[in-house]
């Protein structure tokens, strides 16, 4: 491509995905820093997000995970609501998004990013947008059945990971052991966001917040599991460059390197 052809590719795409509120954020920097505001159309629209490997759905779940997960970019997690609204997801499962954040970034990330997306939601009804609710997640297990239920949900990720955190943390702090099994039944196993995304958010997060090498190992593994492709996962990586920079994406390929090489 030519720097026109990118530059109006990327137009293009900000607009499709993120619409009025991708145009202010380019507008807000033409003034101060336009070769920023022309390297983000370039870059990140027309060179990342024009990859044809994910569509634009799983890309902005991914988005949305990764800005919730490091809880430092509210105003480009806002645009990013929007973004996923646009192109398909429903408000329920942009709140499965950041419901399940609260796993791996922690409660004040899931709250704030919520908060988030009240505002968004009344912004767009406020300009006449009527984004559909979506599907509400079904009671899937009672209390008293939650760890069988976890248990069920984990295998289908990796059969092989319940057995190794109770061999590790069992005698030690088996009440871990026990909540991470239960989140399983609590958060994951809810029905009103399919799997696929699930692992691209939370392979997305541990990606942004780069702190968190064994457990992205471990939910690189189980996206392979359930469908997602060496490529798919790549792709994931690439996408954090823009949001995250280059070193989180570097790390996130070279995890991606190991789990290959495991498993062969």
């Amino acid at each position: 491509m030519t720097k026109v052809s990118r530059y109006e590719s990327g137009l293009r795409l900000l607009s499709e995905i993120d619409g009025k509120a991708g145009e202010e954020v380019k507008e807000s920097l033409m003034e101060v820093a336009p070769d920023l505001a022309k390297y983000i159309v370039e870059y990140a629209f027309g060179d990342i997000y024009a990859r044809p490997v994910l569509d634009l759905k799983s890309k902005e779940i991914a988005v949305v995970a990764a800005l919730t997960a490091i809880g430092t970019a509210e105003a480009q997690l806002k645009v990013h609501i929007n973004g996923a609204l646009n192109v398909g997801s429903s408000i329920n499962e942009v709140k499965e998004v950041i419901l399940q954040m609260s796993g791996y970034s922690g409660f004040p990330s899931t709250i704030n990013a919520m908060n988030a997306l009240k505002e968004v939601i009344a912004a767009r009804k406020a300009q006449g947008i009527q984004d559909i609710e979506g599907k509400r997640a079904s009671k899937t297990c009672s209390e008293t059945d939650r760890y069988e239920h976890g248990s069920k949900m984990l295998a289908i990720l990796d059969e092989t990971q319940q057995v190794t955190l109770e061999s590790t943390y069992n005698d030690f702090a088996p009440d871990l052991v026990k909540w991470v099994v239960n989140s399983y039944a609590d958060v994951i196993s809810r029905d009103n966001l399919d799997l696929r995304y699930r692992q691209i958010a939370t392979i997305s997060a541990l990606v942004a917040m780069g702190n968190a090498k064994p457990q992205l190992k471990f939910h690189i593994k189980a996206g392979l599991n359930i469908g997602l492709t060496k490529e798919e996962i790549t792709e994931i990586m690439y996408l954090m460059t823009v949001y995250t920079g280059f070193p989180s994406a570097i790390n996130g390929v070279n995890v991606l390197k190991e789990v290959l090489a495991d498993n062969v």
